[in-house]
């Protein structure tokens, strides 16, 4: 099984209302969309879509980098391709050593007649799971902005399944959004929590005054309250809370196994296009659950083929935690279509590798296309 040919087409996919973060506005998602073909007819996908402010490349050095790297596998077994890949702690270009990561796991994991998540997941998932599909993962609501948030949302989120309703905050002064978040627990039924994204927000003394003020509220985690994170600082802001600190763009400005070895947070959220790959993001979950910090997949509103990658590395994990996967509904339009959700759970089926097919409507102009001679 060689690489016989690459494929690159660019796409631009609208959302039906911008996402709005503390620093930035979010009105549409660029990327590419890889093909590799093997020389039995298979196809492989991966995603290269990097997002401002979500670590990683910028556009241009993505699309210089899938120029770079593609050129070399064309002939190569999927196997000798994926070494051949730059090591993925030293890679500048994350995002898209990411892409084609995954478009070789997605060969390699059809050219073993399982599901990717299965193929990830080892010898043991393997022999456990057979040809049964992956398990449902749980996922959190997208529910936005706190700023623009209803109560119908929240109604339906929560009648829709979720247990968990992920919000930004920092946009708004912490009076304004501590009050609004008490009238958003009036209307949440029991069972149900929030998750909150305060995207390096505030100061120490700010996120300190937020969480106090947030002590008896139905609040599961805040994510990245620090606008100058080090390992001191979260670990005594997680140490005067019970609620769990996160981490997520700060990883790559952290020393990460000073981070888990010290439980300085006590979650991560693993973007596997910040971390260069499948592979490399399910190795850090593994490690940091192993520590005792719990993981929390997620993406950074990617397309269809993006949020299925980064579902087989959370049904991998299968850690029960509610993974952030569920952001598809925010895109006008996408690459192909999404995985099911119903009641809270994504569902992946017992498709050989990722099991990603391009929607066939859509007109991908591919940049570049390479043949093995």
């Amino acid at each position: 099984m060689k690489v016989a040919a690459a494929s690159v087409h660019p796409y631009r996919l609208p959302l039906r209302s911008p996402w709005l973060t503390a620093g930035a506005s979010v009105g549409e998602r660029c990327g590419w969309l890889l093909c590799l073909q093997d020389d039995s007819g298979r196809r492989g996908y991966g995603d290269c879509a990097p997002l401002p402010g979500s670590g990683g490349e910028n556009a241009p050095a993505a699309a210089q980098a899938l120029r770079s790297l593609l050129p070399p596998l064309i002939g190569l077994t999927a196997p000798a391709a994926l070494e051949r890949l730059d090591p993925h702690g030293d890679c500048p270009t994350p995002v898209a050593r990411c892409a084609v990561e995954t478009a070789l796991l997605d060969l390699l994991a059809q050219g073993s007649g399982m599901p990717l998540a299965v193929y990830l997941g080892g010898t043991r998932q393997r022999h456990e799971m057979g040809s049964a599909p992956p398990p449902p993962v749980r996922i959190s609501a997208a529910c936005g902005s706190l700023r623009n948030l209803r109560a119908t949302d929240v109604r339906a989120a929560c009648n829709a399944g979720f247990a968990i309703l992920k919000l930004k905050v920092g946009v708004l002064t912490i009076d304004d959004e501590v009050a609004r978040l008490q009238r958003v627990a009036t209307v949440l039924p029991p069972g149900c929590r929030l998750r909150l994204d305060a995207n390096r927000a505030w100061s120490d003394a700010a996120a300190a005054r937020f969480l106090q003020d947030c002590a008896n509220l139905p609040i599961e985690m805040l994510e990245e309250p620090l606008a100058a994170p080090d390992i001191d600082r979260l670990q005594a802001l997680q140490d005067s809370t019970a609620i769990a600190i996160a981490v997520d763009e700060s990883i790559g400005h952290l020393d990460s196994e000073s981070l888990v070895e010290r439980r300085a947070v006590r979650r991560l959220v693993i973007k596997p296009p910040r971390h260069g790959g499948l592979l490399p993001a399910f190795a850090l979950a593994r490690h940091a659950s192993h520590a005792g910090v719990e993981c929390i997949i997620t993406s950074s509103l990617d397309s269809a083929c993006g949020i299925t990658a980064a579902a087989h590395v959370a049904a991998a994990l299968d850690n029960g935690l509610a993974h952030g996967l569920a952001t598809s509904t925010w895109l006008q339009e996408d690459t192909g279509s999404p995985p099911r959700i119903g009641r809270g759970l994504l569902l992946l089926d017992a498709s050989e590798g990722l099991g990603f097919v391009p929607d066939a409507q859509r007109r991908f102009l591919p940049i570049e296309r390479l043949y093995c001679r």
